[in-house]
């Protein structure tokens, strides 16, 4: 039995969420059925962390246990083969039996769209975040800078899963304009439920006046969630990179007539 680590993307407005739940569509179950067609065995996938209903992924990290013997590349081509629109797997390695998604995860890169256009484009609502008020990209730099480095972010939080504790770390967090919108990207050790929502919401409520800047750390310090920004919506939200201290996912995934696009170095 070898244990194989896979790097994922989905559509998240075609599942409820990574985990599987009986009578809903999610991730997870879309890839174990895809094993079971392909290799006929029943295999629990392990997910490096959780995406709610409507949240997308970029760089989802799964692992599991099954006894076949394809090679990588055999088994990446003919698992995509087996997955249903809206998953691809990216890549798929062998790994050492001892590595876990989850476990071994040293934090995670969150991606936050927002378009900001008078009229929305109708083949994006799932994938953006849309907002038609005039916004002060100064002033929520200003009240991101807050947000970096260890606190509690209890305030940020929504009643979800149990936690010891509210108390993370925002390593980086940058706001890059866009011609129609921006893109909102953080990165931690970890992130309490609806936190990053919370924290788009929040700095949203700073651009467009109705929260200054400079109230970040005393809302911060409340600890109370009723005083934060509205969770913005999920379809803007998308998982880009879970990160590890081991490289992983380094081999470069030609297809069968090489490797696509113009750049073949």
């Amino acid at each position: 039995m070898r244990n194989v680590r896979v790097l994922l993307a989905y559509d998240g407005s075609r599942f409820f969420g990574w985990q599987r739940q009986e009578g809903f569509p999610s991730a997870q179950e879309a890839l174990e059925d895809a094993l079971l067609s392909l290799c006929g065995e029943r295999v629990a996938v392990l997910g490096a962390g959780r995406t709610d209903t409507g949240v997308h992924a970029l760089g989802q990290v799964a692992n599991f246990h099954l006894e076949s013997r394809l090679p990588d590349e055999r088994f990446l081509f003919a698992l995509n083969a087996h997955v249903p629109t809206g998953l691809v797997v990216r890549a798929l390695e062998t790994c050492s039996d001892a590595f876990h998604a989850q476990k071994d995860a040293r934090g995670k890169r969150y991606v936050y769209l927002v378009r900001t256009e008078t009229f929305p484009l109708p083949f994006a609502r799932a994938h953006w975040h849309w907002v038609t008020d005039p916004l002060d990209l100064g002033a929520m730099r200003a009240g991101a800078r807050h947000f970096v480095g260890r606190h509690d972010f209890g305030s940020l939080a929504s009643a979800g899963s149990p936690r010891r504790s509210n108390v993370r770390h925002i390593r980086c967090l940058h706001l890059y304009a866009r011609r129609s919108g921006f893109v909102l990207a953080v990165e931690g050790d970890g992130f309490l439920y609806n936190m990053v929502r919370t924290l788009a919401g929040t700095l949203l409520e700073v651009g467009s006046g109705k929260r200054a800047p400079e109230s970040i750390p005393a809302l911060l310090a409340s600890r109370d969630r009723r005083l934060a920004g509205p969770t913005a919506p999920p379809g803007g939200l998308y998982l880009a990179r879970v990160l590890y201290r081991e490289p992983c996912f380094t081999r470069v995934v030609r297809g069968p007539r090489g490797r696509p696009g113009f750049f073949q170095g």
